[in-house]
């Protein structure tokens, strides 16, 4: 075989996950001429995973966020079925050394790095540690767990701007900026109220905060082998609440040495760490200078943009990796072209702080032609709730040169057709028309300082006047009066002139 397998160490693979990332992963599954199992929610029971996997077996859990955290009962689905692996995709267990060293201890593959790396790269605190101690570059910092009583006071010796983050968790939660150390104590204790509530851990540390930085991530490949590649990077610099929305590679803001730099010491982090599988190295960028900022111990949301670029289909690579092969070629062989954005599709209102949106998908008809990839978990006549992140689907394209990608994504979002709920796609558009983002020039606090991208254009009163007319014509008592025969022109039958 092409990969190098002959004989697949197992033949179901169970993904225990949903949505987008659970068809996404089925689709390589069932290529390779493998079996592909899902788990589901009710709220889940007719979504596009459970209708495609060969095997779906229903989860419960108090809530449905729940049953797809529950590892024990992931666990036990595996083994009734007969799968000989899992993935997790990302979010829920994906970065839980627990469920890793459950899958490992009732015999079944776990398609992610060790559970011993997981815990190692999981906790920021003991990744830093870890980064630092291998000569790798790390922000200015105070760590909580040196030394608890002189925390505040170390702290403050970074200086301002500082930022204090929780030691566990992610996603932005917890996190403030100190400009003015008179309130650093207010903010520490704010940050590790924050920290207690949605982790459960109320560690801190406190790094030199990078004002307007750029968010890089290295996509890494580590197998069991020693062999560790990259796969060069992304930029995701624009972002919403800390929350990814568009990423692109490669990153418009590198020299091609600046690339080599910040992506041969992903792999060297990577390397030092024994990591195998897919990981994504990520960096603060700021006035030329790189510092880690943590390892992502999954596959990415945004892994597809380094698949157009490079050729390699990830999960294939995962799924090689846990079967025990090598990888099977060196970095000098790994070669980029082109470029590739990514957007992502949620079901929000930007002009209402991206607040979450229900509904019914009443119409759905996605972008196609080529250089256009959307991953989609979901279908018409299904419904859009509240129960899940509000991502819906990511659309990719890819094009011979920046511009050409750009003009290819304003095309395929106004191809983009999602009625029943409000998304942000049309506030996608607007990014990508403008100037900043078109020229290049964009960091993390992109959007706050643009609020007009968010809010909703004015219509004209000619736009307004046509919509207002076009939604009284579609209420079925304004067409039954528009469509009504007066009387007096009813009792003449059928009389003509």
């Amino acid at each position: 075989m092409e990969d190098g397998i002959n004989s697949w160490p197992f033949d179901y693979v169970l993904v225990a996950n949903r949505g987008e990332i659970a068809v996404r992963i089925l689709k390589t599954v069932k290529g390779l001429g493998l079996k592909g199992a899902v788990v589901y929610h009710a709220v889940d029971a007719q979504s596009v995973a459970a209708q495609m996997a060969d095997v779906a077996v229903e989860i419960e859990g108090t809530t449905p966020v729940a049953a797809y955290l529950d590892a024990e009962q992931i666990v036990a689905v595996a083994l009734s079925v007969g799968a000989g692996a899992i993935h997790p995709g990302y979010g829920f267990l994906s970065e839980n050394s627990g469920f890793a060293r459950a899958c490992v201890q009732a015999g079944i593959v776990f398609v992610g790095p060790t559970p011993e790396v997981i815990d190692l790269m999981g906790d920021k605190v003991t990744a830093r540690a870890f980064v630092s101690n291998a000569g790798f570059p790390v922000a200015p910092s105070a760590i909580e767990d040196d030394d608890p009583a002189t925390f505040v006071e170390r702290a403050r010796a970074v200086g301002v701007p500082l930022l204090i983050k929780p030691a566990a968790g992610g996603g932005g939660k917890g996190m403030r900026v100190v400009r003015d150390l008179a309130l650093l104590e207010v903010e520490i204790e704010r940050a590790r109220s924050e920290g207690k509530r949605y982790f459960g851990d109320g560690r801190l540390y406190a790094e030199r905060y990078v004002e307007n930085p750029r968010h890089i991530e290295v996509q890494i490949l580590g197998d069991a082998h020693g062999n560790v590649v990259h796969l060069f990077e992304r930029e995701c610099s624009v972002q919403r609440r800390f929350q990814k929305i568009i990423e692109e590679t490669p990153s418009p803001a590198l020299t091609p040495q600046l690339r080599q730099k910040i992506c041969q010491t992903a792999a060297g982090i990577a390397r030092s760490a024994g990591y195998q599988n897919a990981g994504t190295v990520e960096f603060v960028y700021g006035s030329g200078e790189f510092y880690f900022l943590e390892v992502n111990t999954r596959l990415q949301v945004e892994h597809a943009i380094t698949e157009k670029i490079t050729g390699f289909d990830l999960v294939h690579e995962q799924l090689r990796i846990a079967a025990g092969q090598p990888l099977g070629y060196q970095q000098s062989q790994i070669k980029a072209q082109g470029h590739a954005i990514e957007m992502r599709i949620y079901a929000e209102d930007p002009a209402q702080g991206f607040t979450p949106t229900t509904g019914p998908i009443l119409k759905l008809r996605e972008p196609t032609g080529d250089g256009i990839r959307v991953d989609s978990g979901i279908a018409e006549g299904l419904a859009i709730t509240a129960n899940f992140d509000p991502m819906l689907a990511k659309l990719i394209v890819y094009g011979a040169d920046r511009n050409q990608a750009m003009a290819l994504a304003d095309k395929a979002l106004g191809d983009y057709v999602l009625l029943g709920s409000k998304t942000n796609i049309s506030f996608l558009r607007r990014v990508m028309n403008h100037a900043a983002f078109k020229s290049g020039d964009v960091h993390t606090g992109f959007l706050d300082a643009n609020p007009q991208i968010a809010a909703n254009p004015a219509l004209t009163k000619n736009t307004l006047e046509k919509l207002l007319a076009a939604a009284s014509l579609a209420t079925r008592s304004m067409r039954d009066e528009a469509d009504a025969v007066l009387d007096i022109h009813a009792a003449m039958g059928a009389w003509r002139n």
